[in-house]
């Protein structure tokens, strides 16, 4: 059922009428995420579907799979799953991206339920996962010199004894006690399932994990629907064809590799080029990414922001960029200086995206065929709805915002997830079927969307909100800068300070005197001066290419506290470590000996009106 190209969006008024000529079930007839894979074998057959490549250098042989053959892998792995698992069952992923990770994921989803997971998570929040979930199978890569995945799964089991272990090895690999995942899709009917109809509609057909970190990361219901409605969305806003190739570097236990350069990509019929096993986080990817593209006709680049800014240092022939029609960027606010250089260095446009996992991993899309604007994420997706509400004091939501007036952004339709797992609570995150995103964001005259960040990234000085992004765009104008990270400082009396966290291009230089030069002049904002330039070797990112802001936080407010207890009572004898918790949402111990463990008392009076929660103790 290939979303239909005839039928451009490039506005609001497009998208409206798109949904008022036809319903979403007269465009699209699929129950379930199987019927999807099914509509696409058939039309496609031998076309190809998945091509993986290892290094990108000219003389690889790459993977090749069709339409036809992912579809009898999903079909083995849907019917051994059930073999193995029982009816319906759970089944937790844990791999990085292989043509197998494919089989085991719309596989699990079309027996039973999938529950994805960061494989760089401690076993311990693995085996939690599994356990909320229900899951009774893990699939996991099998032992690898590359990898301590397997290490991890085998850790997990030994927490959960009822798991059942299936390993992703090379043929012929046996292990004790586990299930290789060739033989089974071997010995398992690839023609058609063994149980019945595929789950579909309304049912769960995966759990995502949210954050995870640090912490007990929180599961997310995807429904058949969820899924599916989001897909079309992506897939009619990007305006993907069967012509269309996609390079894929993001993991695919997150929404984003998922549905919009997965599923909304297979929907429509193109063709993906998984960029190795570590995407991104390959050398060998990021040095032959031109190349690559070239080589396999890609016709759609980008990344998250954090990849784009790292892509700016790979040399460049324009030619190789010859069949590509724009660039996509996702998973966090791009920079406008990151858009503006990767735009001048490729000739290609970069249409921003915005997702959250609680809602199908899509919201917004700067369509294909829109003019583009810098800084906007585009419009809502067909069959959904958006509005931007008033932030209330105590975090209430009022009345929608006027054009261009700051909100919170919320969400409603098929896309928004029924929940989370088990007895994890949401709150007030979905409350009547309306969506609270927590993230700051107004709308134009057009309907245009522009985040504005997150409302627990604001850094508030004094009552005054400081939109870090300000400071970030700012920053990354500076040729020595690969990325900027702003949050706040505890400060006695306005609360919180902004700091800034930099980090250098490679051979580069710059200091902090230099770069607040650069800096203020360019902001207009006054108090968003930072008030400190901490120059880093490296920034925290997630699995997905995010910048980790609580590990940023947490180590602003130590070394906060040790320059403070420096400039009181020196430094000698102290010892102070952070982390997020307590009552107050932070939680810093300080642990004096020696000479400074007289002065106990004098340290807790320091520290009291603090924004966080402070432990002295003492040993003589």
């Amino acid at each position: 059922m290939p979303v239909e190209r005839q039928f451009q969006l490039r506005n609001l008024t497009d998208i409206e009428r798109f949904e008022t000529e036809k319903t979403f079930a007269d465009r699209c007839s699929a129950r379930s995420i199987y019927d999807l894979f099914v509509a696409s074998a058939e039309r496609l057959g031998d076309r190809i579907a998945l091509t993986a490549i290892s290094t990108g250098e000219d003389d690889e042989t790459p993977r090749e799979i069709s339409y036809r053959d992912l579809l009898a892998g999903i079909t083995a792995a849907a019917n051994s799953f059930t073999g193995i698992g029982g009816p319906q069952p759970g089944v937790g992923i844990l791999l990085p991206h292989l043509i197998e990770t494919h089989f085991a994921l719309w596989g699990a989803e079309t027996a039973g339920f999938a529950v994805p997971i960061n494989f760089l998570l401690q076993p311990e929040n693995i085996a939690q996962l599994l356990r909320t979930s229900g899951a009774r199978v893990l699939v996991a890569l099998g032992p690898s010199p590359q990898s301590d995945i397997w290490e991890k799964a085998v850790a997990v089991s030994r927490l959960l004894p009822e798991l059942k272990l299936i390993h992703v090895s090379p043929p012929n690999v046996e292990i004790d006690g586990a299930i290789a995942f060739p033989a089974a899709l071997k010995s398992a009917d690839s023609r058609k399932l063994g149980f019945g109809r595929a789950r579909g509609r309304d049912q769960i057909a995966a759990y995502f994990h949210t954050g995870g970190t640090t912490g007990s990361p929180k599961l997310v219901a995807h429904t058949h629907r969820n899924q599916i409605v989001a897909a079309f969305g992506g897939a009619a806003m990007l305006g993907y064809t069967e012509s269309d190739v996609l390079p894929h570097g993001l993991p695919m236990f997150h929404v984003a590799g998922t549905i919009c350069c997965g599923l909304a990509l297979f929907m429509a019929g193109g063709r993906l080029i998984v960029l190795s096993p570590s995407g991104y986080r390959n050398p060998l990817m990021v040095r032959n990414i031109w190349k690559i593209l070239k080589r396999h006709g890609a016709t759609i680049s980008g990344g998250v922001p954090t990849v784009m800014s790292t892509l700016l240092d790979v040399p460049l022939d324009r030619d190789d960029l010859s069949k590509v029609r724009f660039a996509i960027s996702g998973g966090a606010a791009a920079p406008r200086a990151v858009v503006e250089q990767y735009e001048k260095k490729t000739g290609v446009q970069v249409h921003e995206l915005f997702g959250m996992t609680e809602c199908g991993g899509l919201a917004t899309i700067m369509p294909a065929d829109a003019d583009r604007v810098i800084g906007s994420v585009g419009f809502r997706l067909p069959y959904t709805r958006l509005s931007v509400r008033k932030l209330l004091s105590g975090g209430s939501l009022g009345d929608e915002c006027r054009p261009n007036e700051i909100g919170v952004l919320t969400i409603s339709g098929p896309t928004v997830t029924p929940g989370y797992c088990g007895n994890q609570d949401s709150g007030d995150l979905v409350r009547n079927g309306v969506l609270d995103s927590g993230d700051l964001a107004y709308m134009d005259e057009a309907g245009r969307v522009y985040i504005a960040g997150r409302a627990k990234d604001l850094i508030i000085r004094s009552g005054h909100n400081i939109d870090p992004l300000l400071i970030e765009e700012t920053l990354q104008q500076h040729e020595a800068v690969s990325i900027a990270a702003a949050v706040g400082e505890p400060d006695k009396y306005a609360g919180e300070l902004p700091v800034c966290y930099v980090m250098l291009k490679p051979g580069a230089n710059a200091t902090e005197d230099e770069l607040r030069a650069f800096a203020e002049p360019r902001m207009g904002e006054r108090p968003a001066w930072p008030k400190h330039y901490y120059i880093v070797p490296s920034i925290p990112i997630t699995g997905v290419g995010k910048i980790f802001k609580p590990e940023l936080r947490i180590d602003a407010v130590r070394r906060f506290v040790l320059r403070t207890l420096g400039q009181a009572i020196g430094d000698a004898g102290v010892e102070v470590s952070a982390a997020l918790g307590g009552k107050r949402g932070m939680r810093v111990e300080v642990k004096l000996s020696g000479p400074s463990a007289a002065q106990t008392a004098a340290v807790r009076a320091l520290l009291d009106g603090y924004s966080f929660e402070a432990i002295v103790e003492s040993s003589a």
